[in-house]
């Protein structure tokens, strides 16, 4: 790839427009009134709320689904009612902030999230709780592409790479601390206050964002948009997103598309994902700016980002979940397993951050790109029934070191050559991308965990014949050695349960093997896409080349 150049400025105060001609009205440079670190922190603090709130409440559904009389499948949907909201109104950001302004949006989606928060954690039946987390969702999809927004605003081109880094702290670490969280809340208080705790955060949030942020001179609130609402294409959005959360979180349950009640919902996603994408390419006003996939890196940005979203979350459930199901830790211990990785997150980002100012986004791509391929190959040769803690502590460190590099990297990539006026579009889609590619790619390696293993349990029973002398061998010591304890006939049938459960546990590990080696090579396809970035100058600046 040609190496891109930066535009020659153009004398006097003036400013690319979304056209990409010139408005001498606003000046090429804009500074918030404060300092931008308090600016980042600031809406850094309301992201980091919503995005734990994504996967605390999981660790507490067995609670939930008990004190308030329902079953555990009905309890799900306190997660997916979150989901499908969270991901209809995630796009929207950047509609909503043209008719309310950018701080007014942010402002009001923090009123809604904390007030949403304090019903949900005073529900009384679980119909009013799924109700509440509906609006819950729906007041969080609008924190993290508007924090993401204005950092971007906030920063100079040259530091904006250290500003996402902050940002990709958010990104990643809430969720990885959210169940634990989750767990020790409801384990030592009650899975109310995993509610109820939104309600500080969101009241401080409120103040500082009401005090220190402003909207750029190029957001300018404009209501007549209400007027043409693209009410058709909120609805095949709706349509697409309700169906890809419900199939994606209640596939495995169903059996996937071997039910009826799944097949619907792919068909939902599927038609409704088509009508909007040739809906929105060709309305007037869309709700959704589609043509900014005219810009090539931009729209390559995408597509990796919606890849390292998976890869991300992915990490994120596969080890703790092989910990609590195969090693028999608990969620709290579970949790401590992956603390040493969040400092290795807290230590690596700002470098990463930094690192954005000297070296091409592309460049640094593919070193974090080839990182994660080398861990998780190695990841596949040490998840074992033998791991100790310090070994999973250890594997988590070396899952945390890739992430900066890549999160911060494609990130900033995706600003570049993009107009000021389309930041909140740009942030928009690049959250939207990253959280489908979380919530598909969950799914997918949940369901080949499973998949895998029933190949493997299959395999290895195959071995479990009466003419095998190794079988035979380990059944008769098993046998003797519980025969002489519990009685023969009690010996022998506790034998046979005890190599079927050996071989179960054993099967299961192979699975989490082999989708952590699948993991890796996606991470080497990963870098192969690397390379269809530009080749950007460090710390270019937004509209700075026509990157069609």
């Amino acid at each position: 790839m040609s190496e891109l150049q930066p535009a020659v400025p153009a004398p006097g105060p003036t400013v690319t427009n979304p056209a990409g001609g010139l408005d001498a009205s606003m000046p090429t440079r804009w500074k918030p009134r404060v300092n931008p670190w308090l600016i980042a922190m600031t809406v850094a603090l309301a992201a980091f709320m919503e995005v734990l709130d994504t996967s605390i409440a999981n660790v507490a559904l067995p609670h939930i689904a008990g004190s308030l009389g329902a079953s555990t499948d009905q309890g799900t949907w306190v997660l997916t009612s979150y989901l499908v909201s969270n991901a209809i109104v995630l796009p929207l950001g950047a509609w909503a902030s043209s008719v309310m302004g950018r701080r007014n949006f942010f402002v009001f989606c923090i009123v809604i999230f904390t007030v949403a928060s304090f019903l949900c954690g005073a529900a009384p039946s679980l119909p009013m709780l799924l109700v509440f987390r509906v609006l819950q969702g729906a007041g969080g999809g609008g924190l993290q592409p508007m924090a993401q927004a204005i950092m971007a605003d906030s920063f100079e081109p040259q530091k904006r790479g250290q500003a996402f880094a902050l940002y990709g702290l958010v990104a990643v670490l809430a969720p990885s601390i959210g169940p634990t969280l989750g767990g020790w809340i409801t384990d030592n208080f009650s899975w109310r206050w995993i509610f109820f705790i939104n309600i500080p955060v969101g009241i401080l949030a409120f103040i500082l964002v009401t005090r220190l942020v402003e909207d750029p001179p190029w957001i300018k609130p404009d209501r007549s948009l209400v007027r043409h609402m693209d009410y058709l294409g909120l609805g095949f959005l709706t349509i697409a997103m309700g169906g890809m959360q419900i199939m994606l979180d209640k596939g495995e349950e169903n059996d996937w598309f071997a039910s009826n009640f799944i097949r619907f919902f792919a068909v939902l996603f599927v038609g409704g994902m088509i009508a909007l994408v040739l809906w929105e390419w060709h309305a007037k006003r869309p709700i959704i700016n589609l043509r900014l996939f005219k810009f090539k890196n931009f729209a390559i940005c995408c597509f990796v980002m919606m890849l390292v979203g998976g890869v991300l979350n992915a990490n994120t459930v596969l080890q703790p979940q092989f910990l609590q199901q195969l090693l028999g830790y608990t969620a709290t211990n579970a949790g401590l397993a992956l603390t040493a990785g969040g400092i290795a997150l807290v230590v690596v980002m700002p470098l990463a951050g930094y690192a954005t100012s000297k070296f091409s986004a592309r460049n640094l791509a593919i070193l974090g790109f080839t990182l994660f391929a080398l861990t998780y190959w190695y990841a596949a040769h040490v998840t074992t029934l033998t791991m100790t803690f310090g070994a999973a502590s250890w594997l988590r460190v070396l899952q945390m070191v890739p992430i900066p590099f890549c999160f911060i990297s494609i990130t900033n990539a995706a600003y570049v050559g993009m107009p000021k006026e389309e930041s909140n579009q740009v942030s928009g889609l690049v959250n939207f991308a990253r959280n489908i590619g979380g919530s598909i790619l969950i799914a997918i390696t949940n369901a080949q965990v499973t998949s895998r293993a029933m190949w493997h349990q299959q395999h290895l029973q195959s071995a479990m014949q009466p003419s095998s002398i190794g079988y035979q061998q380990h059944l008769n010591g098993l046998t003797g050695l519980l025969g002489g304890t519990f009685g023969k006939p009690n010996g022998a049938s506790m034998a046979m349960a005890s190599i079927y459960n050996q071989l179960n546990q054993q099967a299961q590990m192979q699975g989490y093997q082999d989708v952590y080696m699948e993991l890796a090579v996606m991470s080497v396809g990963l870098i192969v896409l690397a390379f269809l970035l530009n080749k950007n100058r460090p710390g270019q600046a937004a509209g700075s080349s026509a990157m069609h």
